[in-house]
């Protein structure tokens, strides 16, 4: 199942295991970097209006095997008494709190590799969303952490991969590395991109 509404309404209630990929944002390139068989039979969590757009924009991409969409959405799961997960957010204002009390509180970064060389919370893990199936095991199992990207919607798709996966033990930051730095947060000197190459 593949839930491509806005962030936001995925956060506050989604159908448990399902893949959120939104398609306000980045929607082609993450969902072919994300779903690696074009063949993969789809379910799609959408707005009844935004259908004909999602299945239009997974076909231009190569995914043409969109079996069908859940009629009345999530709303409709909900009525008929079925479970729904949902992600709990935080502030980063509410991360700055965290990280005073606990200088060792584990944060992770899903910005590409690059984004997080130019600049980072100085405690943070980067685990680039593109590869983060493989940071898995890297993970704490039982202790809370923190999840961000640069404003919101990697982290998202991050925590519907971490959800699907049985990985519960985490909370996503509200507006990522942008918002983060508006607060005290302990960050790394910025070093211009091109620099890095």
């Amino acid at each position: 199942m593949l839930d491509v509404r806005h962030q936001n309404d995925f956060a506050k209630s989604h159908i448990p295991r399902s893949i959120f990929i939104g398609l306000n944002d980045g929607f082609a390139p993450w969902v072919g970097a994300l779903i690696k068989d074009v063949k993969q039979p789809i379910i799609l969590i959408v707005e009844e209006d935004k259908v004909e757009e999602a299945v239009t924009r997974l076909s231009r991409v190569g995914f043409d095997n969109v079996i069908g969409f859940l009629k009345g959405g999530v709303d409709a799961w909900i009525n008929d008494g079925r479970e729904v997960d949902q992600i709990t957010s935080i502030t980063a204002n509410d991360l700055y709190g965290i990280t005073e009390k606990n200088s060792e509180a584990y944060i992770v970064d899903v910005r590409k590799g690059s984004e997080y060389l130019s600049e980072h919370v100085k405690v943070a893990h980067n685990s680039p969303l593109s590869t983060l199936n493989e940071h898995l095991s890297s993970l704490p199992e039982s202790e809370t952490f923190y999840v961000h990207c640069a404003g919101g919607y990697r982290s998202m798709i991050a925590a519907s991969i971490l959800k699907s996966r049985g990985v519960h033990n985490f909370i996503d930051v509200e507006g990522g590395y942008k918002a983060i730095k508006e607060t005290e947060v302990s960050v790394s000197d910025f070093v211009c991109p091109t620099t890095l190459q």
